[in-house]
C-alpha cells in the first residue's frame, strides 16, 4: 500500500504537512526525530489524516494534487 499522509504541527498548528510513504507511523516518528530537514522546525507533529493507494502512481499524483492551490483549499475543506 502506498500512503498519502498530513501532518499537523503540534507547537504551530497553522502549520501543515503533506507527504507520501508506505509506513505512516514510522513516517510520522521520522518526523517528530527530526529526520526530515522541511519539518523538523516545527516538530512535534500529529496524524491529521491518511489516505491509502494500492497504486502507486494514483499515490503520488494526489500528493502532487493536495500540494497544489486547489488541492490545498480541498484539503482544509476536507481534512483539517
Amino acid at each position: 500500500m502506498f500512503y498519502v499522509y498530513i501532518i499537523q504541527s503540534i507547537n504551530y498548528p497553522n502549520h501543515y504537512y503533506t507527504g507520501r510513504t508506505t509506513d505512516v507511523m514510522k513516517r510520522i516518528a521520522d518526523h517528530n526525530h527530526g529526520k526530515s530537514y522541511h519539518t523538523s522546525k516545527y516538530r512535534p507533529w500529529k496524524l491529521v489524516n491518511y489516505t491509502a493507494f494500492v497504486d502507486e502512481a494514483k499515490a503520488n499524483a494526489f500528493e502532487r494534487y493536495l500540494k497544489t492551490g486547489s488541492g490545498i483549499a480541498f484539503s482544509n475543506r476536507h481534512f483539517r
